[in-house]
């Protein structure tokens, strides 16, 4: 969080609403550590990561839906290690994300 912390104060500064994803759970070979947090503003600028790169995306817009109405989400995704690799990510593992308007 604290990686985030100077981008999320400078949108709201500027009036933007914010939605933090944060990472609480993860099992196996997860690629982000229990803590590691993506903001995303409401004009779409996001900062910081919670899988490098693989679950970002519909993060993304599950936080469309927490913009909207306001309430939270946990999100859980995972693959295992095998399936990983035969569509070519680095590793599986699974993660919980929590999704919550600021």
């Amino acid at each position: 969080m604290k990686e985030i912390l100077a981008e999320l104060e400078r949108w709201q500064r500027e009036g933007e609403r914010v939605v933090v994803a944060t990472v609480v759970a993860n099992r196996r070979s997860a690629p982000r550590p229990v803590g590691s947090s993506l903001a995303i503003s409401e004009s779409g600028r996001l900062c910081g990561s919670v899988s490098g790169g693989c679950v970002e995306g519909d993060v993304f817009e599950q936080a469309r839906d927490v913009f909207q109405s306001g309430e939270p989400k946990l999100l859980s995704y995972g693959i295992t290690d095998e399936q990983a690799w035969s569509v070519g990510i680095p590793c599986g593992g699974e993660i919980d994300v929590f999704v919550e308007r600021l």
